[in-house]
């Protein structure tokens, strides 16, 4: 066994389906938008995560050892973006009866992940922990990219559900507010797990 796929479908499925800063924003946009509404966004943050893992598997780590300093910079940056999403839901308020902006489509979705520390902190961990010496860069890749893609196909429609549903609970109401500022401030403490605490939920 090249890959301890078992293995690592099991943590796949425990990262991405736990809070991180991607499902506090799926979250939000499933709360601010309706699920229907948000799902071109949910499929670009599906296949947002495939344009972190290819390059990953296929070199990017030998050269983040040689370049230590570049990424460390690029998740510093990430984590700036991650906490302006946040912003973005505290301000939101869900009636949809008011227009405050386009719903986010699939491309917005895309560069989620990219700019997602965590992402990143995961991925890594699947090479390095579920990758046997000796494996071949596409079989490796493939059988991570495969198996992230099929917990997050499941996952993250849910995270948005869940959103809309706990929306027609809280909408017009007082609670709503805090209900917003709540998920902006999960998604702020999850990618300050993952930048000083070494977390890797999504």
């Amino acid at each position: 066994m090249t890959v301890a796929t078992t293995s690592f479908l099991i943590f796949a499925a425990s990262q991405v389906g736990t809070p991180g800063p991607a499902n506090m924003v799926l979250l939000g946009t499933g709360a601010r938008y309706g699920f229907r509404a948000a799902l071109p966004f949910v499929a670009g943050v599906v296949l947002g995560k495939q344009l972190i893992i290819w390059p990953v598997g296929f070199g990017l780590l030998q050269l983040a050892e040689q370049v230590p300093t570049v990424f460390a910079a690029l998740k510093y940056a990430s984590a700036v973006y991650i906490c302006w999403l946040a912003w973005k839901i505290a301000n939101l308020r869900l009636s949809r009866e008011t227009e405050v902006g386009d719903v986010p489509g699939f491309w917005a979705g895309l560069i989620v992940h990219p700019l997602n520390p965590k992402a990143w902190a995961m991925i890594v961990a699947g090479f390095t922990g579920f990758v046997a010496a000796g494996t071949s860069s596409f079989d490796a890749t493939l059988t991570i990219a495969l198996s992230l893609l099929i917990c997050q196909i499941v996952l993250h429609p849910i995270w948005t559900f869940a959103g809309d549903r706990i929306a027609h609970a809280v909408e017009g109401r007082p609670a709503e507010k805090y209900l917003m500022w709540t998920l902006a401030g999960l998604t702020v403490a999850s990618v300050l797990f993952v930048l000083f605490g070494g977390g890797t939920h999504q």
